[in-house]
C-alpha cells in the first residue's frame, strides 16, 4: 500500500486508502468530495480547519 503523507492531496489520499475517509470527517472535514479536495494538500486542509497535522497523520498511521 501507498504512504500517506501530508503533502498528498485529500483526493489522493482517498484515491489510495478509503478507509481513511471516516477518519477525516471525524476530523471535521466534511467536503470530501469538494474541489478544493483534489487541489488541497492534507497540511493545508488541516491548517485551514484548525487541526494539529502531527495528530491527525498519526491517526491515519494507525489504521
Amino acid at each position: 500500500m501507498t504512504t500517506i503523507t501530508k503533502d498528498m492531496t485529500i483526493g489522493e489520499i482517498l484515491r489510495t486508502n478509503p478507509a481513511v475517509a471516516p477518519i477525516l470527517m471525524e476530523a471535521g472535514m466534511h467536503c470530501l468530495g469538494c474541489p478544493s479536495a483534489q487541489g488541497e494538500s492534507l497540511e493545508e486542509a488541516a491548517m485551514v480547519h484548525g487541526m494539529n497535522i502531527e495528530d491527525l497523520m498519526k491517526k491515519i498511521e494507525a489504521l
